[in-house]
Formats: C-alpha cells, sequence, structure tokens
C-alpha cells in the first residue's frame, strides 16, 4: 500500500477512535481516541503511516498556546516555584539508578540501549542519542512510546475519578470568536518559531521554538490568548496518532520483549514519581494537581495537552518538563560515554 493509502487509513481510523470517544463520554477524545485506535490496527498489522511534517507542524500549536500563556506576572513569579525545580535533577537520577539495572540485567538489552531507554527525555532526541551511541532504535522507539501511551492514557483517568477534572472541556475560546489576524499571527510564530529553532539546532524544536517566539510576542502585548480550542483539538489529534503509528509492524518478539519492559518501566516511573509528588504536597510546594503533572514523565506535547485542557498552571508544569529534558539532553551522553569507559 503506498504512502497516500496509508495515511488515508490512519487518518480514518484516527476519525473513528475519536467519534468512539465522543460518543462514549470517554476523556480526551481527540488525543485518546486516535492513539488508542492507531495502537489496536498496528497491533492487528494495519498499514499505518504518520503525519509527516504537517503533523509536526501542528504541535507548534501547543507551543504557541505555552508561550501565549507567559506573562509579566508569571515571570515575576518563577522564584517561587525554584525549590521544586530543584527536585527535578533528583527526580531524573532516581530514574537512572532504576531504569537502568533495570532494563540492563533483567531485560537484556545493550548498554546504549538499556541507557537511552532508561532517560525521561524527548521520545525523538532519546531515539537521536540512542542510535549515535549504537542502540536498537526499534527497541528504544517501541519502549518510549509504551511509556508515553501508558502515562498519557492513565494519567487522565486519575484526574476525573481522584480530583474530579472535566476533561471534556474545550481547551480555550471556539475559532468563531478568534480574529483571523490574530490566527494568522499564530499560525506564523509557530511556523517561524519552529523553523528557526530547528535550524540552530535546538531540541523540541516544533514546541519550544514557537513557545519562545510567541512569549516574547506575549510580553510585547501582540498575542494576548491562546489558539482557539478547534486548533488545539486538531494537534491533539496529530500527536495521537504519532504516538500509535509507533507500534506499526511490530513483531510477537518485539511486543513480549520491548513493550513488556515499556509497561514496567513505565509503572516503576509511576510510582517513583508519585513519591516525588507526595514531597512536594507535604513540602507545600505547589497545588497537587499541578505536581501530579509536571513529575509524569510523559512526552512533552502529551503533557501539554492534558495541562491546557484540566486549566493547570502551564507556566509550573511546563518549567519543570523543559528542566527535565534540559538535564537528559545534556548530561545522558555525557553520562553514558564515562559508563562504557568503564
Amino acid at each position: 500500500m503506498t504512502s497516500p493509502r496509508r495515511r488515508l487509513l490512519t487518518f480514518a481510523l484516527a476519525a473513528a477512535g475519536a467519534a468512539a470517544f465522543l460518543i462514549l463520554g470517554l476523556p480526551l477524545p481527540w488525543l485518546l481516541g486516535p492513539m488508542l485506535a492507531c495502537l489496536i490496527a498496528a497491533l492487528a498489522g494495519a498499514p499505518l503511516a504518520g503525519a509527516g511534517q504537517f503533523g509536526i507542524f501542528m504541535r507548534t500549536f501547543l507551543g504557541v498556546a505555552v508561550g501565549a500563556s507567559i506573562t509579566p506576572q508569571v515571570l515575576t513569579g518563577l522564584p517561587d516555584i525554584a525549590a521544586s525545580l530543584a527536585l527535578v535533577p533528583v527526580f531524573i537520577a532516581v530514574i537512572a539508578m532504576i531504569g537502568y539495572p533495570l532494563f540492563r540485567r533483567v531485560f537484556g538489552f545493550d548498554h546504549p540501549t538499556a541507557w537511552y531507554a532508561a532517560m525521561p527525555g524527548g521520545l525523538q532526541d532519546m531515539l537521536v542519542f540512542g542510535e549515535e551511541a549504537g542502540g536498537d532504535i526499534r527497541a528504544l522507539s517501541l519502549i518510549h512510546a509504551t511509556r508515553v501511551l501508558v502515562i498519557v492514557t492513565v494519567a487522565p483517568l486519575i484526574m476525573q475519578l481522584y480530583w474530579g477534572v472535566d476533561l471534556s472541556q474545550p481547551p480555550g475560546a471556539p475559532i468563531t470568536e478568534t480574529g483571523a489576524a490574530d490566527i494568522a499571527i499564530m499560525v506564523a510564530a509557530g511556523l517561524l518559531g519552529w523553523k528557526i529553532a530547528e535550524r540552530v539546532g535546538l531540541f523540541g524544536a516544533s514546541i519550544l521554538g514557537p513557545m519562545i517566539l510567541t512569549a516574547a510576542l506575549s510580553l510585547m502585548g501582540i498575542i494576548d490568548h491562546r489558539p482557539p480550542a478547534e486548533i488545539i483539538q486538531a494537534a491533539q489529534f496529530f500527536i495521537g496518532i504519532a504516538v500509535g503509528v509507533k507500534y506499526a509492524g511490530i513483531t510477537a518478539r518485539e511486543l513480549r520483549i520491548d513493550v513488556t519492559a515499556g509497561l514496567v518501566y513505565a509503572l516503576l516511573l509511576a510510582v517513583i514519581s508519585l513519591i516525588f509528588i507526595e514531597v512536594i504536597l507535604i513540602l507545600g510546594l505547589a497545588p497537587a494537581l499541578d505536581a501530579f503533572l509536571a513529575y509524569l514523565p510523559g512526552g512533552q506535547a502529551e503533557m501539554v495537552v492534558i495541562a491546557i485542557i484540566a486549566g493547570a498552571d502551564l507556566a509550573y508544569v511546563v518549567s519543570h518538563h523543559l528542566l527535565r529534558i534540559i538535564i537528559v539532553i545534556t548530561l545522558a551522553p555525557l553520562v553514558a560515554r564515562v559508563m562504557s569507559r568503564r
């Protein structure tokens, strides 16, 4: 089947998944519906394909949404979360000390694969580093996709059952209430921010580039609200597809070893996260929901989506995920080389 036909099939399955979630009243229908529909189809052997560059472009609106939330008032409040941010390096160290032996000793992966599978960084960055170090790129892709899949699927259920968060509310104002000029500025900020960040080699370029550029426009008063709800929902749709199609072409051995390793790792991560969240609550460093979303190591784009819809403190949540990824990307290759020499 040609790539355009695969994409049409993928989009049709994703749309069916979103429709099923909407009809059943399940949480995050535009994210979880496409993601789980594509996952089931991939496990059944369906020939799927991602959305390519257009799918990446749709992520830029999440960066725009976060950037639009950064105001002078938010910047003045950053010192208040310094103590919570200081726990992030400890959080990463604990994950590394538990995750690496799990993949290396229990599941038998080689050193580079085990190390970059254990790192809670961005999926694409860990795949690049792991491949350069000689790791198993397919295993890394499945392990990290499973980590994101489990966390993004379970987190909304916990939020609804434990805190009663309404995840059915629209993630912004309707597009009919947003001027055409404002939408054009947001599209331009997303596209330019992405391409400039990509050009200078910034990690997570499709989100961080638009976030930085939009934050500058927000602080100058040029942008004063987030992208409309329909655009954020479309971004969720393509992010769901991106996670689900990672399982396309999966073999029985990969399902037995790589996906199982990812599942076990995700459960361990959840336990570690809950311990740190409890510490933050005991110390009174942040509200429970904000701490929960900040210390769950899901995908950056996926956690931003959930934070937007849940009405969480975006500056708090994003700053923790951003610091986590910066630390992992900066130190993971250095530590991996030191461990290899030993």
